[in-house]
This record gives structure tokens, C-alpha cells and sequence, in this order.
């Protein structure tokens, strides 16, 4: 399998891509704001086809190009139905960055639906570039939160978007989060995986599910039941 990402944006939001190989077709997950040239690296490099876009979210730090790239390529986009009218409108997404550049345009930026948008549901299995990614709807960043995981006997892996960062979680205090949805999703998407499943998170580095059971305070306080307002 490869797997290459790169941070994009101010945000320093993972763009993943995700193959069976060099020279074959491939899936691009959360490509973010100015993910143009790391993305046209990653291809070149590795002599990659996109055959579609995934997103975990809707948040516009994850969704920023994602018409641009399907475009581009003439690919659609997945997203979870509950985020979807985030793809047109980025008021939604209402931290102090996102805000802070939808202001600095003033109002010139405009955001369209890709032209073909298919949407994900929990439990379903997409198989795409010869790859088999499960959805797991994992609300409580936002709504239509979803973490994919690919099921291989020696190397499983996550793509936890917003769910699941190395020593953190997504924060729950923006529009469409929920600190109750956020531990209830950790405690059945997260807890629920084998130690050796390879994270590939939102933003930072990697990790795995076997070292945050064991070091990361949000799943601690998920097993507790206690509740916690806010992550990154």
C-alpha cells in the first residue's frame, strides 16, 4: 500500500494519498487549502491516477480545494450527507482562522459543489483504486464527521480526520460539534480497532491506535464516560 501525505494551508491540514502501489490509480483525502503543488509532487512521483476525492468533514480546512482537484481530474467527491451544505457555504466552519480569511476576502470568496458529489454512509465500503476503505460515521466534530479504515491483516489503517490526533482529539466547541457525539464516537470507532492500526490524522503526525489507548487523555476519558469540552 502506499500512503503519502503532506500538510497544506495555513492550517497544516494532511492531504492524504492513498494507492496500491506506483503507477496506479489513487484516492486524495481532505485536500485543504494550497494543496496544488504537493499533490501534483505526490502524483508525479509516483506516477498516480486520482479516481476520487474523500473527505473526513466538511470543515473548509479539509475541504477548501476539493472542486478544484475533482475538476481537474473529473473525479467526484464523497462526503457525509449531515456536512454536505458545508461544501457551499464556509460561514459554517467558525474558528478564528477560517473566519479570519473569509473576512480578508471580503466576501469575494466563493465555494461550489463539485459536480458530482456521492455521499457516504456508516458502515459502507467503498471499494475504489483497487482499494477497500470502510465509512465510519464518527459525528461530534461535526455532524457528518467520518473516519475511514482499511481492513489489512498486517497493517491496518485510519484516515480519523478530525477524530483523532496523536495525544488529542478534534475540538467539539465549533458549530456542529458535540462533546457527548465526540467520546461516543472515540469509544466506538477508535477504541473499538486493533493496537496495531496505523492513524493517519487531520493534522500532525501518525500514530497508533495502541499508543493513544494507552497515552491519549480523551480516549481515557471516553472509557470513563467522563465529558470533555474541547480538544485541538
Amino acid at each position: 500500500m502506499l500512503v503519502a501525505g503532506f500538510p497544506a494551508g495555513p492550517w497544516g491540514t494532511n492531504c492524504w494519498v492513498v494507492a496500491v502501489g506506483a503507477g496506479a490509480e489513487c484516492l486524495v483525502i481532505d485536500p485543504g487549502k494550497d494543496v496544488a503543488s504537493g499533490l501534483s509532487e505526490v502524483l508525479r512521483e509516483n506516477r498516480l491516477r486520482p479516481v476520487a476525492v474523500l473527505l473526513t468533514h466538511g470543515h473548509i480546512d479539509h475541504m477548501w480545494s476539493v472542486t478544484p482537484v475533482s475538476a481537474d481530474y473529473g473525479i467526484p467527491a464523497y462526503i457525509h450527507p449531515a456536512d454536505r451544505e458545508r461544501l457551499t457555504d464556509p460561514s459554517l466552519s467558525r474558528g478564528a482562522t477560517s473566519q479570519a480569511l473569509l473576512a480578508a476576502s471580503g466576501g469575494q470568496l466563493q465555494f461550489q459543489e463539485p459536480a458530482e458529489v456521492r455521499e457516504l454512509a456508516d458502515g459502507l465500503v467503498l471499494e475504489l483504486a483497487g482499494v477497500a476503505l470502510r465509512v465510519n460515521h464518527a459525528p461530534g466534530h461535526t455532524q457528518g464527521s467520518v473516519a475511514f479504515t482499511v481492513d489489512l491483516p498486517d497493517e491496518p489503517l485510519m484516515f480519523s480526520g478530525d477524530l483523532l490526533f496523536a495525544g488529542s482529539v478534534g475540538r467539539t466547541d465549533l458549530a456542529g460539534g458535540d462533546p457527548d457525539a465526540m467520546l461516543a464516537s472515540l469509544a466506538r470507532v477508535a477504541l473499538s480497532q486493533p493496537d496495531n492500526m496505523t492513524v493517519c490524522p487531520g493534522h500532525g503526525q501518525t500514530t497508533t491506535i495502541g499508543q493513544e489507548r494507552m497515552s491519549n487523555p480523551y480516549l481515557q476519558q471516553s472509557t470513563s464516560g467522563n465529558s470533555t469540552r474541547r480538544g485541538l
